[in-house]
């Protein structure tokens, strides 16, 4: 379902050539047909499929730069097309689009390779603004670190060259976003980082991001990183996010967001 915001698709700029692949996965025509059209107008390559089955073939023969990925779909879980996706190697970034709203639900897609999730109704702008900022984020640019750079803190270790993560010595398996959070952080070991401020250099919007997905990130990062040594990403209250080393005083042991 999508949310009628009374803008114009106008407002999203107007591309002058092809600028991407999106493989469009719902089995709900009101609200695939007006994302694809949509997509196509703003100069999206897109293609519709409305099972898992049909997208695992798409994936291989379309090639996406991007996957908008429904929950509910005929012949199953969607989550299943991005845990598949993952296993096969793949990184492809997919934006999840559900009805479920929970932190659970959220944290289920993370967990299954999601790059970005976005509750029904939404609005068809935000949709498009959030694959701008996905595929921004995930082709290099001119302010990506220089090959081979490894950055390191305490126990925890990151090699850009072979996008691994270890903490203390063992892998630690993340998804792309998951990864470039963890840079940032990394890149600021030692000072507090707002929601706006990773929304904005991790998710490269440039609107107002829901600073939830935020939330949801750092939570699953956590039970990532911190599950075989003294924690180290910690949350500040009403102020934001930082990495470092556990106090030794008698400050309380941090929350989860």
């Amino acid at each position: 379902m999508l949310s009628d915001t009374g803008g114009s698709t106008a407002l999203l700029g107007d591309p002058p050539a092809r600028i991407g692949r999106v493989l469009v996965v719902d089995d709900e025509a009101p609200t695939s047909g007006l994302l694809s059209a949509t997509l196509r107008l703003v100069a999206y390559d897109v293609r519709v499929v409305t099972s898992g089955r049909e997208a695992l073939a798409a994936i291989d023969e379309f090639d996406p730069d991007l996957i908008v990925l429904d929950v509910v779909l005929p012949d199953g879980d969607g989550l299943e097309v991005a845990r598949r996706l993952r296993a096969a190697g793949r990184t492809t970034p997919v934006l999840v689009l559900s009805a479920r709203d929970t932190v659970e639900d959220k944290v289920a897609g993370l967990a299954a390779g999601a790059d970005d999730y976005v509750t029904k109704p939404f609005s068809i702008e935000e949709v498009v603004l959030r694959i701008r900022a996905i595929l921004r984020r995930s082709r290099p640019g001119p302010m990506a670190p220089p090959a081979g750079a490894t950055l390191r803190y305490a126990d925890l270790e990151l090699d850009e060259d072979a996008h691994e993560v270890r903490r203390a010595g063992r892998l630690v398996d993340l998804s792309p976003t998951e990864f470039n959070l963890l840079h940032y952080l990394l890149r600021n070991a030692g000072r507090v980082v707002s929601k706006a401020q990773i929304l904005d250099r991790v998710w490269k919007y440039d609107f107002g991001g829901d600073g939830r997905i935020v939330e949801s990130y750092v939570y699953y990062l956590r039970r990532k990183i911190d599950t075989v040594g003294p924690p180290l990403l910690h949350t500040v209250r009403g102020v934001g996010y930082t990495l470092r080393r556990p106090r030794v005083d008698s400050e309380p042991a941090p929350r989860f967001p």
